[in-house]
């Protein structure tokens, strides 16, 4: 379930936008990769806890291997892994180098098992955080009534 709330947003870069209400979802927790690799544990039985870790870690371990040799990794179900840089301009071609380049961003395609995420996805609208610590608020305050 997909708790969201709901905002209102303008344009800023549209001078004759009007607002208009959003969802935007709301995180229940961050989930801590030992839990992530408990859950997978607890679905398949057959590999315990270590197990799952040790070939999540070393997969991540060589991810980024591959990566850096330059290669686009397919993933299966769950998609393709790539690279893409981000540079400042030099005046020429002789001019760039290395040090141009600023940072090594990672990309993501998400494979088939991700397509279609609505679909399969049930919500529940929820008060924003800011109408909740308002709530707190006026309940820790003994006010009836939330401004």
């Amino acid at each position: 379930m997909i708790d969201y709330s709901i905002y209102l947003w303008k344009n800023p870069m549209d001078e004759k936008s009007v607002e208009m209400a959003y969802a935007k979802n709301q995180l229940k927790k961050v989930m801590p990769f030992d839990e992530f690799v408990k859950h997978i544990s607890d679905h398949n039985g057959v590999f315990t806890r270590g197990t799952v870790k040790g070939v999540v870690s070393d997969t991540c371990t060589c991810l980024v291997e591959q990566l850096l040799n330059g290669y686009k990794v397919a993933f299966g179900e769950l998609g393709v892994f790539s690279i893409s840089l981000t540079s400042d301009p030099a005046p020429s071609l002789k001019e760039f180098s290395t040090d141009n380049i600023k940072a090594v961003n990672l990309l993501f395609t998400p494979g088939a098992d991700f397509e279609n995420l609505r679909s399969k996805a049930e919500f529940n609208l929820v008060a924003s955080r800011a109408v909740q610590a308002a709530s707190i608020k006026a309940l820790k305050e003994g006010a009836d009534i939330v401004d």
